[in-house]
């Protein structure tokens, strides 16, 4: 759980620059980037849920 959670964090706060960048300075690179790593983001928190889903089942299972 740690090592998911700490990943989710470093990224969340990777893109910190860009999202200023983008949002404070117009820079349309610093958007495709925020683009991208939402989009990572979306992709690891979908892992993270199908993870806990799993986890949860079987532990129901052992039930």
């Amino acid at each position: 759980m740690n090592n998911n959670f700490s990943k989710l964090k470093d990224l969340v706060m990777s893109l910190e620059g860009d999202f200023e960048k983008f949002y404070d300075k117009g820079n349309a690179a610093a958007g495709t980037r925020v683009r991208k790593g939402m989009q990572d983001l979306k992709n690891m928190a979908q892992d993270i849920r199908k993870e806990v889903q799993d986890i949860k089942n079987s532990t129901a299972e052992k039930k």
